[in-house]
C-alpha cells in the first residue's frame, strides 16, 4: 500500500512537471521573444514552493502507517513503560557492574531501547493516542503472571527489587542484575508475541519481531554469563 501510494504521487509529480513544460513551450511560441509582460518571478516562486513542500501525509506515512488497532496502541504504551524499566536497571549497571561484560551488556540495552521508546512515542502521536495506557485497556492479554507484589506487566521490577539491585555490590550485583534482566526480557518477549498475534500495524509488528529476536538472544547470553559467575 505504501509503495503504491509513493508510485501514484511520483506519477502525479511527473505528470505535473510535463504539463508545466508543455505550457511553457506554448507560451513561448505565442509570445515570441517578448517576455517582459509575463510575471516570471511569480511563476518561479510558485513552482519553487510546490517542489520544496512535500505533502504532510507523505511525510507522516513514511514514519508509521495510519492503520492500527487497540492492541497496537496498548503494545506501544506498555512497551514504552517496560523499556523505561530496563533503562533504569541498565543505568545502574553502567556505574555498579563489577564485570566489563555486564557493563557492556547494559550499554547495548540502552542503545537499543531508548530509540525504540522514541519510535513508539512518535507512533502514538501520529495515531492521536495518549502515551499513557488507558486503565480500561490493561485487561488485554499482553502479560504473564506478575511477580509477587509487583507490576501488571511481566518482568517489571517490584518496589522492593530496585533497592536490592542498587544496594548490591561486586559479583552479587552482576548476578542480581542478570537475573532481573532475564526476567524483564522474558516479559518483553511475551508482550511482543501478543503483538505479533493480535496487532495490525506493520511497523508495530516489525518492532515486535525485532524485540522477540533480540531479547531472546540476550536472554541466552545472560544465562551463559550467569554460568560463568557461578
Amino acid at each position: 500500500m505504501r509503495t503504491a501510494t509513493r508510485t501514484t504521487r511520483t506519477a502525479t509529480r511527473i505528470g505535473a512537471t510535463g504539463a508545466a513544460a508543455a505550457l511553457s513551450l506554448v507560451l513561448a511560441a505565442c509570445g515570441g521573444g517578448d517576455t517582459g509582460s509575463m510575471d516570471h518571478s511569480s511563476m518561479s516562486s510558485e513552482s519553487s514552493t510546490t517542489s520544496s513542500s512535500p505533502p504532510v501525509s507523505a511525510t507522516s506515512s513514511a514514519a508509521v502507517d495510519a492503520e492500527h488497532n487497540d492492541q497496537d496502541v496498548v503494545f506501544a504504551q506498555m512497551m514504552i513503560v517496560h523499556h523505561q524499566g530496563a533503562l533504569e536497571m541498565a543505568d545502574t549497571a553502567t556505574t555498579k557492574a563489577s564485570s566489563q561484560e555486564v557493563e557492556d551488556l547494559a550499554a547495548t540495552i540502552k542503545a537499543a531501547q531508548q530509540p525504540e521508546i522514541e519510535q513508539m512515542t512518535s507512533w502514538l502521536a501520529a495515531w492521536g493516542e495518549p502515551t499513557e495506557a488507558d486503565s480500561s485497556m490493561e485487561g488485554m492479554d499482553h502479560s504473564a503472571t506478575p511477580p509477587t507484589g509487583g507490576s501488571s506487566m511481566p518482568g517489571m521490577m517490584t518496589e522492593e527489587q530496585m533497592p536490592q539491585l542498587q544496594n548490591a555490590t561486586g559479583t552479587d550485583f552482576d548476578r542480581l542484575f542478570l537475573q532481573m534482566m532475564i526476567e524483564h526480557h522474558t516479559g518483553a518477549v511475551r508482550m511482543a508475541e501478543t503483538e505479533q498475534q493480535q496487532g495490525s500495524n506493520p511497523q508495530a509488528q516489525d518492532l515486535a519481531d525485532s524485540i522477540v529476536m533480540t531479547q531472546n538472544a540476550e536472554i541466552e547470553q545472560m544465562n551463559q554469563m550467569l554460568t560463568t559467575l557461578g
